[in-house]
């Protein structure tokens, strides 16, 4: 079985959207923290009401926010960079 592993993408989508952590958190009802630990991947999970908030405010889908990556996508991508 290969270990996947979920990466959140919610600073690039912020970016894009240009909107800061602090005006997402508001619009959504979640505290700034808990957009921080999304941000940093360092949540164990993710309610889908909170996501489909998330989702709402940024007029975005879930798969522009979450990615599943294997090690193989980790090696495909320094071997890219050589």
């Amino acid at each position: 079985m290969t270990d996947v592993q979920i990466i959140v993408r919610l600073d690039v989508m912020l970016a894009l959207r240009k909107m800061k952590s602090r005006d997402l958190a508001q619009a959504v009802g979640i505290t700034e923290q808990n957009i921080s630990l999304l941000k940093s991947g360092k949540v164990k999970g993710i309610r889908f009401d909170t996501l489909a908030k998330i989702c709402a405010v940024l007029n975005c889908q879930p798969g522009d926010l979450l990615e599943a990556q294997t090690p193989a996508d980790d090696a495909d991508f320094m071997r890219a960079g050589q």
